[in-house]
């Protein structure tokens, strides 16, 4: 497919390898999203651990709570790495206008 598409490029004038590249986004928030998602997970592991000891809970149970505290704080993680990505990209793009 993409060689018939090259041809027709080439029969209308234009430079096949001249393709518009899509902008990716920077590998700084590679390392923020992981960094904010073990930040995350380490709140999650703390917030769990004195959940646990302050509430005397069992066994069973306080394995419910690492994993929902787990997964819960390392979700926020995530949501706050997404927001200042977009704050970043929204300026980006307000300053290009």
């Amino acid at each position: 497919m993409t060689n018939r598409e090259k041809m027709a490029m080439i029969e209308r004038g234009m430079d096949p390898g001249m393709q518009k590249a899509r902008p990716a986004a920077p590998t700084p928030f590679i390392s923020l999203k992981f960094g904010l998602l073990l930040v995350g997970l380490g709140l999650g592991l703390i917030f769990a651990l004195f959940t646990v000891w302050n509430l005397s809970l069992t066994k069973q149970d306080g394995v419910a709570v690492y994993f929902g505290f787990i997964c819960i704080f390392g979700g926020l993680g995530l949501i706050i790495s997404y927001a200042v990505e977009k704050k970043w990209l929204d300026q980006q793009k307000d300053k290009d206008l």
